[in-house]
């Protein structure tokens, strides 16, 4: 019997450590989750998580890990998918990770497609990654990109007013600037972005003639990718993971800290 008063079934398995609540209606509707032995495919089910045995592919999730959620920034490479598993074999950015962080239920905050690089979120924090993803929230978000191909004044302005896609899809304004001229017909674009649109900064490049040759995530919100390596990870610092969820209005003293100075996983 379903429980009115209770959670609801996404939220669950986001705290779980499953995956995200986007990620975790796509399992309910796909038939994917059970509650007490019964597949449910009702996206609003509410459950108690405390007397409620909860089975994703028939695996039991309802034991809560007692560890403290984790949330690390990886430096994605170029040449590698943000998924657990791809059917068409490709790398992951799972497959790299050190052992002790395979073993935790981590997800991705977003995505960088397959020859994008730079910071890229993974937690085990199912709230987290939901606010980060939801529209509301949205933190800013910024790239450098190097592209090939003549830039003229009016390119620049598109980007700031906001371009619609030749696909359709409207635009948000962003902040778009050259920083470095590499050749005549080759340039450095620092973009910084407030939407969620697939592919968007190469689409927009696509749209505006230019081809791109390089594109690095540097920045995501308060967090700034910096030294790390590429295919290095490491933890928040705990002023990081702070600031990480002030910005999408979330406690503090929701999820331990990891220490000051963290090292770097290899």
């Amino acid at each position: 019997m379903a429980d009115d008063t209770g959670v609801r079934l996404n939220k669950a398995l986001a705290e779980a450590g499953v995956c995200s609540r986007r990620q975790a209606d796509a399992l309910i509707a796909a038939g994917r989750v059970a509650v007490d032995g019964s597949v449910v495919t009702e996206l609003g089910r509410k459950i108690d998580p405390s007397r409620t045995r909860l089975t994703v592919d028939g695996k039991d999730i309802s034991k809560p890990d007692n560890t403290a959620p984790l949330t690390i920034m990886l430096h994605k490479r170029p040449g590698c998918v943000t998924t657990a598993r791809d059917p068409e074999g490709r790398p992951t950015v799972f497959d790299a990770l050190p052992e002790p962080y395979r073993k935790r239920r981590l997800f991705s905050v977003g995505r960088l497609d397959f020859f994008s690089e730079g910071l890229l979120l993974l937690t085990s924090d199912g709230e987290l990654a939901y606010r980060l993803a939801h529209p509301r929230w949205h933190a800013p978000k910024r790239y450098m990109v190097t592209v090939r191909g003549h830039i003229v004044p009016d390119a620049i302005k598109a980007m700031g007013r906001g371009m619609r896609l030749a696909e359709g899809e409207e635009l948000a304004p962003i902040r778009a600037r050259i920083t470095k001229r590499l050749a005549a017909d080759r340039f450095v674009l620092e973009m910084e972005l407030r939407q969620g649109i697939n592919r968007q900064i190469r689409r927009m490049c696509r749209d505006l003639g230019l081809t791109v040759l390089s594109l690095v995530r540097v920045a995501q919100g308060p967090l700034e990718l910096g030294r790390l390596a590429p295919g290095k990870c490491r933890e928040l610092t705990g002023e990081e993971l702070a600031a990480l969820r002030r910005s999408v209005g979330l406690p503090l003293d929701a999820a331990k800290p990891a220490p000051r100075k963290p090292r770097q996983a290899t």
